[in-house]
């Protein structure tokens, strides 16, 4: 069967958990408001598109290759990004909840998270450097053996990084996130 390709395409308030989305190639093509929940949208090429206001929770992205996309206000819980494709996987996320995702072990050199929801979210042996967490909640997100150099923590809340097992080197944050450095001797900062 032959793959399909779309390019400049909008797809607006689509339904893709009973019927997947057709299989192919989507280049430079919006998604607006569309609904893959539990769905599968493993197995697709998407470059230089954008998902807006879209839930994705507990989506099959299985061999899925995303290059160059841009999440907004999309709902993205449980998410296993590292059963994506990595061939050049780039992405940005912009008020999106990715509560319960995962990225571990992923090379995500310089990737935004904006005012992002990034609760229990694994990071974990992922490299990271130059990434941007503004705004972001990383309320029990799990960095464990983490590149994390050059990241940006300056605006970001409730976050908790074990600086003895993750690489830090100019790392930036705020003077008030430093707590966040420092919950693992459980000493009291007024």
């Amino acid at each position: 069967m032959a793959e399909s390709f779309w390019v400049d395409q909008e797809f607006i308030k689509q339904e893709y958990t009973a019927h997947k989305l057709p299989k192919g190639d989507y280049e430079n093509c919006r998604f607006v408001d569309c609904t893959f929940a539990k769905g599968f949208l493993d197995n697709q090429n998407f470059v230089e598109c954008s998902f807006e206001g879209c839930d994705f929770t507990n989506t099959n992205i299985a061999h899925t290759i995303f290059n160059d996309i841009s999440f907004m206000g999309c709902k993205m819980v449980g998410l296993q990004f590292e059963t994506c494709n990595p061939l050049l996987s780039t992405f940005q996320f912009r008020r999106c909840n990715l509560s319960v995702a995962s990225f571990h072990g992923m090379s995500l050199p310089q990737t935004l998270f904006e005012d992002c929801k990034l609760h229990q979210v694994d990071f974990s042996q992922a490299q990271l450097k130059g990434c941007t967490f503004h705004g972001s909640d990383l309320k029990d997100a799990i960095f464990v053996n983490t590149d994390l150099e050059q990241a940006d923590f300056t605006s970001a809340v409730n976050f908790n990084i074990d600086p003895s097992v993750n690489h830090l080197k100019k790392s930036k944050f705020s003077k008030d996130g430093l707590i966040g450095l420092l919950k693992k001797y459980d000493i009291v900062v007024t």
